[in-house]
Formats: structure tokens, C-alpha cells, sequence
């Protein structure tokens, strides 16, 4: 979602800016002209998209193609940027996932649309309960998921909307190994089922100043989502939960255009019992961007506290290569205990490359390395927050 918006531009002219697209119209012989190059998303949809081959630690080699939207629904000052998220991933595990997440803004930003919809088949690891538990109580499951979660909010001043929404997490044909070490899995422990269903009726609060959402040079975002699954909407059983997620951006030194963010993630079950794979876990924020230098669910439990810092700074005064360095840390109860276990810290930095310079969207791979030999490479269309 990265584009070179004007309320965004701070010391680098337009012109100055480069992406991949300007070096491959360079490299075949055509320069794009001066009109081509004045697009903005105001004046039509900006598409970035990337066909690509990847490598993290949940999927091995993946086939991706992934892309955004970037666009204004009106054309007056103060319009908030909407974005549209897709990607089709096929990976050497034998996962096939679509997800779609979009933020879309109508009525001269009276109304905001939120939603995250996923279709997946998901042979993955999970390793037990808690941030204490080892590498050794890895157990291999598979599955089926169906994700939809749609929320309408209601600007009520500028930065800051209100609304509801409907939350759906179904996953079928649930399988697992059992721990490989021997022991009973804590997946056995909690609850085996064929199948799982949570329904419910979402709260959502948002507060953002943010320009560009896509690759914020400042701001704050705040959101937070409270949610109650029923039975009689569907679900397996009732129970309640929360998430805080708080994200924060400062140009660092001064006017530059380098960002020094920060993210704070918390995801609390505050009544009932969720399936074991509804549980707070590594991995599984909207974006499936938390816990770098892990493998997505290598922890999970009752509560998630997570922190992450990121320092971004260019490389190329034309911002086709920039860089990152970051640091997270993450804490996990068990389930159904509700007292936090040990902190897990990552570390690690990474390259961006402009893929698209009027959405200031970047390519970002990541390698970040975790505790007890957990790393990998991880690469995301967009900023990580």
C-alpha cells in the first residue's frame, strides 16, 4: 500500500523519486513521460503487483503473486487513502492460501470499510502452549480455513471512527501427528477436534493520523477490536476476546524521509474457551507480520504481549533501495493459565526496493533470526506496519 503522496512528500522532489518500473521502462528502451509520470492515486487506482518466488520458515519455497490497490474515492483535500491487499501463495509445503485485506474510505471519509477474508490450506506446525514451550514439541497439522472478518465504521471526527463488524473463523479436516518427541501434545491436552467454528459480533475503535497507511512517515494508529463469539451465531462455544494494536511513526533525524516506528500488539482471551487454533499465537495478526525471526504459530496462548521497533532509513537518494533494522519481543500464557511465561526476543534488518513510487509501495525482505535456532527470511508487498 506505498505511494508518493503529496501530504506525505518531504524533502525529495517527484521527479527525483524512482521504482522498478522506471528502471525496466530504462533497461527496454522507453522513459515514461512527464503526464505518465505525474499520476497520483487521486486521479486513478495505482496497481502494484510483483510475481515472485519466496522462502520463510513456515512455507519452504513459495510460488506468490501479490499486489495492491492504492486510490482515493473523492478527489477533495483531506481524502484518507484506500487500499486493497490480495496475493495467491503456493508453497513447497503443499500450503495454498488467498487472502484479501482492504480499508477503504466513502462518502468524503464519512465511512470506512475493514476487512480481511482468507481462504487456506494450511499443513502447519504448532508446538504447544505458552512462550516456554521448546522446539521439540513440534506437532504437524493440516487443515482447511475459511477467515472473514468485515467491519462498517462511522467517522466521528477526523482521526478517529467507530463501528461493527462480524468476525468468522471456520477450520475443517483438522489433523495432527502428535509431538514429536513422544510426549501428549498440549494441542491433545486443550482439545482435539475435526473441526471448529467462531462467530460472533465485533467492536471496532480506530484512531489514525496517519497520511499514507500504506508506508507511514508519521502518525499514530490506534485499534482496538473486541469480539463475541456465540453459539447461536454458529460457534463451537461462547467466548470473548480483545486486541490492542497501537502503532506509532517519527521522522528520524528531523524532516527526513527515514522512520523510526514502533508497534505494539496485545491479544487477550477474556472469557470462554476458543478452539486451540482461534488462540492468540505468532503470526496470525491481520497481516501475519508479528514475531520475525519465528515460525508463524511458534508460540500460542490465553494472552499475547508483543513489541516490535524498526528503524528505516534509505539507501539511494532516489528511494529505489532503502533499509531496515528491527528488534521484537513477544510473551505468551499458556491456556487456560493466564500467567505470562517467558519473553522471546527477535532481531534481525532487511532491504526495500520501490516497487512502486506514486503508492510508495516497497518490496520487503527481511531476515530475522529468534530464539533456540529459529530464523528465516520473510518478504511482505508493503511495510511491515
Amino acid at each position: 500500500m506505498q505511494a508518493q503522496l503529496a501530504a506525505d512528500s518531504v524533502k525529495t522532489p517527484r521527479h527525483a523519486e524512482k521504482d522498478i518500473v522506471d528502471y525496466f521502462r530504462k533497461w527496454f528502451g522507453y522513459m515514461p513521460s512527464q503526464k505518465a509520470d505525474s499520476i497520483s492515486p487521486g486521479d486513478k487506482p495505482v496497481i502494484s503487483y510483483l510475481p515472485a518466488a519466496g522462502y520463510t520458515l513456515q512455507t519452504r519455497l513459495a510460488a506468490i503473486l501479490t499486489g495492491n490497490v492504492a486510490f482515493f474515492t473523492s478527489n477533495k483535500p483531506g481524502s484518507k487513502l484506500s487500499v486493497v491487499n490480495a496475493n495467491v501463495n503456493y508453497t513447497q509445503n503443499r500450503q495454498f492460501t488467498i487472502p484479501v485485506q482492504l480499508n477503504v474510505w466513502l462518502h468524503d471519509n464519512a465511512w470506512n470499510l475493514l476487512g480481511d477474508w482468507r481462504f487456506m490450506k494450511y499443513p502447519q506446525s504448532t508446538f504447544g502452549l505458552g512462550s516456554d514451550v521448546g522446539i521439540d514439541k513440534e506437532d504437524p497439522m493440516d487443515y482447511y480455513y475459511v477467515r472473514v472478518y468485515q467491519y462498517v465504521l462511522k467517522r466521528i471526527t477526523t482521526k478517529f471512527s467507530a463501528g461493527l463488524g462480524y468476525n468468522l473463523d471456520y477450520h475443517w479436516k483438522i489433523s495432527d501427528e502428535g509431538a514429536t518427541d513422544g510426549s501428549i501434545s498440549d494441542y491433545a491436552v486443550y482439545g482435539k477436534a475435526k473441526k471448529s467454528t467462531s462467530s460472533g459480533l465485533a467492536l471496532n475503535l480506530v484512531y489514525d493520523s496517519r497520511k499514507n497507511p500504506i508506508n507511514p512517515l508519521s502518525g499514530l494508529s490506534a485499534n482496538i477490536a473486541l469480539r463475541n463469539n456465540f453459539t447461536w451465531l454458529g460457534s463451537s462455544n461462547n467466548w470473548q476476546s480483545g486486541i490492542l494494536d497501537v502503532r506509532k511513526y517519527f521522522s528520524f533525524p528531523g524532516r527526513s524521509r527515514n522512520v523510526l516506528a514502533f508497534w505494539s500488539y496485545n491479544w487477550v482471551i477474556l472469557g470462554g474457551k476458543p478452539p486451540y487454533l482461534d488462540l492468540p499465537s505468532t503470526g496470525w495478526d491481520s497481516f501475519n507480520n508479528t514475531g520475525r525471526g519465528f515460525i508463524q504459530g511458534r508460540y500460542r496462548g490465553n494472552i499475547m504481549l508483543y513489541l516490535e521497533s524498526e528503524y528505516r532509513f534509505r539507501i539511494s537518494k532516489n528511494g529505489l533501495i532503502g533499509g531496515v533494522i528491527f528488534s521484537n519481543a513477544e510473551s505468551f500464557s499458556g491456556a487456560p493459565s493466564r500467567k505470562l511465561q517467558s519473553v522471546q526476543p527477535g532481531v534481525g534488518g532487511g532491504i526495500r526496493i520501490k516497487l512502486n513510487k506514486k503508492s510508495n509501495t516497497n518490496i520487503a525482505i527481511d531476515y530475522g533470526v529468534g530464539t533456540q535456532g529459529s530464523k528465516g527470511l520473510f518478504v511482505n508487498i508493503g511495510e511491515v506496519f
